[in-house]
């Protein structure tokens, strides 16, 4: 049985494509650039360092809470409609950052912003799929995902020294202006919804997202990118402590993470594409091998550094398999919901790998366990991912059926 060359010629990504990893990379950047900012904010209102890493945390469990709400609300817009909503919300929420003039004010505004993460990144994968072929799918998701790697690579170093050198809220400012042009691109660049939305009820969503492929899908993620944050969260006294490295030696050892991040988000896109099962599988077992790995090198420099960058694209490249899966299995009008689930699965995973982290170190194993007790987390979603694709087989075989 042969092909057809439009189905195994590789079609050039659409720009509207672009104008979605535009707001991914805004979002990216007011998520993470906090961290380098926490100590001017905190000195400014008067407020303990430990009080003002509430923004951090207080903008996750806003992902976590917003991503369903700001779904089910938008469920009957049209999809354009709803992307440039979120970003309004995402630009009026850095400007309040910028202008706040109390803590109280701050952390409201944070939490604001946050509700347009998730649901921008749940619709926008479900978007992306749509303005490309069949088999470009999960490279499309890895394109819109590949905002929020740069993000971390030049967008939040950027944003952390623009902060050092006029203040904090001249970075909120900066976003803000992002945002502004993100709005710009996707009215000028996304295509509208071709005929009426699709009528969704958000009943019938939920009976979606509670397929057993679907939560195991979900748990996956949860768990699987969990693991990461065991490591990078105390990543930089990894790096000093036990590689002794200078403390001007963490950053740029972090760009070549966020090299990872690029290189392996890219690959697992396209892998996903050809065979989405196996890419799953794979890069949950690559992740758990270097992170495992990682435990025997930390206290050599040359290979520190190699394993951060391995790190890093490991990490990534279960992203768009993970995201992937999920928007498969909900199928339907069920696909919005169910991905914007799976990212707020993404940011709990992040908040557990980081909690898992802390009790390693308070129990006395230390930062050297960090790395294999991380290792233990993509095992587990590894085992997860097996039985939630054994237990999709039928409905992947009529899934080809009706492609075929």
């Amino acid at each position: 049985m042969s092909s057809t060359p439009s189905r195994d010629v590789p079609r050039k990504m659409p720009l509207a494509l672009y104008a979605l990893t535009i707001g991914a990379f805004g979002i990216g950047v007011t998520e993470f650039v906090i961290m380098g900012l926490l100590m001017q904010v905190s000195a400014d209102f008067g407020v303990s360092l430990p009080t003002a890493g509430v923004l951090i945390s207080g903008y996750a469990l806003g992902v976590m809470v917003g991503a369903p709400l700001m779904t089910v609300w938008t469920a009957r817009w049209p999809r354009k409609a709803t992307l440039l909503a979120l970003m309004a919300v995402f630009t009026l929420g850095n400007l309040a950052c910028a202008l706040a003039p109390n803590y109280a004010t701050l952390l409201a505004a944070r939490v604001l912003t946050s509700f347009a993460h998730g649901t921008f990144f749940g619709v926008g994968s479900v978007v992306a799929t749509q303005l490309v072929a069949p088999q470009q799918r999960a490279s499309a998701i890895a394109i819109m995902f590949t905002g929020l790697t740069v993000a971390n690579v030049l967008g939040v170093p950027f944003g952390t020294w623009l902060g050092q050198m006029q203040g904090w809220r001249a970075t909120f400012w900066a976003v803000a202006i992002v945002g502004i042009a993100a709005m710009a691109v996707i009215a000028a660049l996304v295509p509208r919804d071709a005929g009426k939305p699709e009528l969704s009820d958000w009943r019938s969503d939920l009976r979606a997202l509670m397929r057993p492929a679907v939560l195991l899908g979900l748990l996956a993620t949860v768990v699987g990118f969990g693991g990461v944050f065991v490591v990078f969260t105390y990543i930089a006294p990894l790096l000093t402590q036990i590689s002794g490295f200078a403390d001007a030696a963490v950053s740029p050892i972090l760009l070549v993470f966020g090299g990872g991040l690029v290189i392996g988000n890219l690959l697992g896109g396209k892998f996903a594409d050809r065979h989405l099962g196996p890419t799953l599988l794979g890069s949950l077992l690559a992740l758990a091998i270097v992170m495992g790995l990682m435990s025997f090198v930390v206290h050599s420099q040359v290979l520190t550094v190699i394993f951060v960058g391995l790190l890093g694209a490991a990490a990534f490249a279960t992203v768009p398999p993970l995201q992937m899966w999920v928007l498969e299995k909900a199928s339907g009008a069920g696909q919005s919901l169910a991905s914007s689930f799976n990212i707020g699965a993404f940011n709990l995973g992040n908040a557990l790998g980081a909690w898992l982290g802390g009790m390693t170190i308070d129990h006395g194993l230390g930062l050297t366990a960090l790395p294999w007790v991380g290792a233990l987390m993509p095992l587990a979603a590894l085992a997860t991912a097996w039985i939630g694709l054994r237990s999709g087989k039928p409905s992947t075989r009529r899934s080809a059926a009706l492609e075929a």
